[in-house]
């Protein structure tokens, strides 16, 4: 039995805080912490298991180590903002608590996401016998899993990776975001990067794209970005030749992004307004829709995936490893649309692979560094089933 601490009243800490209620022979204790208490006082109410609320500031360290202490938890599971990751890192090693997130640090200042800020702490988790798990959501977190899973059962060498994340669902508002809109809008106008032949290469922000058929989904056009998962799965998959990223996105949110962009409603920097700074993007995000109230009204369907093609046994081999997620299905169960959903089980199937021994270490670590056989076992337990399918050379899965 265990005692979690979730950082984040989002729309994933909702999730999170649903799952975790889940499995009370693994969790018999949880508190639900965030700078707006009463955003977990709603999730609260929402369960019939009693939960505790607290308020902090994750921006600054001193309080959450306050909040550790008072709360005493085995794990602390962190779904707040990423520009908040390294200050909970640091109360993390303050207390002698293991930790988890989803997302990699971001600077505030700078549209720039990578793991180096966070992989610097290794030494420091490992001195003091603690475990960091990183980026412990879809993708990243199940997406990187996937191919761990992958290299272990399906590749004897895995030499392309394609991940793939489709949002086929429909919420009907004309301009709206599935997670925090600051952080969505800042990856989504970010320089485009994959990785080839040993060498990172850059495109302009959504200028590669092309049309995927997605199994229960159909075709849809996707767009080459960047995300952080590329980086660590670079230095942990054998034999790797190329790893890209794709996201699907629709012609309507296109047009309204690039009207935002133009207009400068983007801009991560300053602007005087009134006599007082302003960042326009911080405006935006007060306007647009909070995510976690998409839910009620989403309909449709995500698929997210990992196509990979390699060797096993001396001959070719392509799979298609995915997951579909309904969004009606996600609000009935746990109040939450599908993109939160996707995110938060894999955090709660993570803290419950720390607590139980199942992840082991000490030290910061991205998943695919663990055994991906129990967590790949928990997503069909937990509303997260996966499908494998094998493709012929050049063969595309089909709807």
């Amino acid at each position: 039995m265990s005692k979690v601490l979730i950082i984040g009243a989002g729309g994933v800490g909702g999730v999170v805080t649903h799952k975790c209620a889940q499995m009370p022979e693994i969790f018999d204790e949880i508190c639900l912490a965030s700078r707006t208490e009463e955003k977990c006082k709603a999730i609260a109410a929402q369960l019939k298991t009693r939960i505790q609320t607290a308020k902090v500031d994750a921006d600054k360290p001193l309080e959450v180590v306050r909040l550790i202490k008072k709360i005493n938890p085995d794990i602390l599971i962190n779904v707040a903002l990423p520009y908040q990751d390294l200050s909970i890192m640091e109360a993390c090693l303050a207390t002698g608590v293991d930790y988890l997130d989803t997302a990699n640090y971001e600077p505030p200042n700078k549209a720039k996401f990578e793991y180096k800020w966070q992989w610097k702490y290794h030494k420091a988790f490992r001195e003091k016998g603690l475990l960091a798990v990183l980026g412990c959501g879809f993708d990243p977190g199940v997406s990187n899993i996937f191919c761990a899973y992958a290299q272990k059962h399906y590749f004897d060498e895995i030499h392309t990776v394609d991940i793939l994340d489709c949002n086929a669902g429909s919420h009907g508002k004309a301009f709206a975001t599935n997670f925090n809109p600051e952080i969505n809008i800042r990856e989504i106008t970010a320089r485009g990067k994959y990785w080839e032949k040993g060498q990172w290469k850059d495109t302009d922000p959504l200028s590669v794209h092309q049309t995927f058929n997605f199994p229960e989904v159909g075709p849809k056009e996707m767009y080459l970005m960047y995300h952080e998962e590329l980086e660590s799965l670079v230095k942990n998959i054998k034999g790797l030749k190329r790893i890209r990223f794709w996201m699907t996105f629709g012609e309507q949110y296109l047009t309204h992004l690039r009207v935002l962009e133009n207009v400068g409603m983007t801009r991560i920097d300053p602007v005087m307004y009134e006599g007082k700074p302003v960042v326009p993007l911080k405006f935006l995000k007060a306007i647009l829709p909070e995510p976690s109230s998409l839910g009620k009204n989403y309909k449709g369907k995500t698929n997210i995936g990992c196509m990979m093609e390699g060797i096993k046994n001396g001959k070719k081999r392509k799979i298609y490893i995915y997951n579909v997620c309904d969004h009606a299905q996600c609000w009935k169960e746990v109040k939450s649309q599908a993109i939160s959903y996707t995110t938060g089980v894999p955090a709660a199937i993570g803290a419950r692979m720390v607590v139980t021994g199942a992840w082991c270490d000490a030290g910061v670590f991205n998943v695919e560094q663990f055994n991906p056989d129990p967590f790949m076992e928990e997503l069909n337990h937990y509303g997260l089933p996966w499908k494998v399918k094998h493709l012929g050379p050049g063969q595309m899965p089909v709807k």
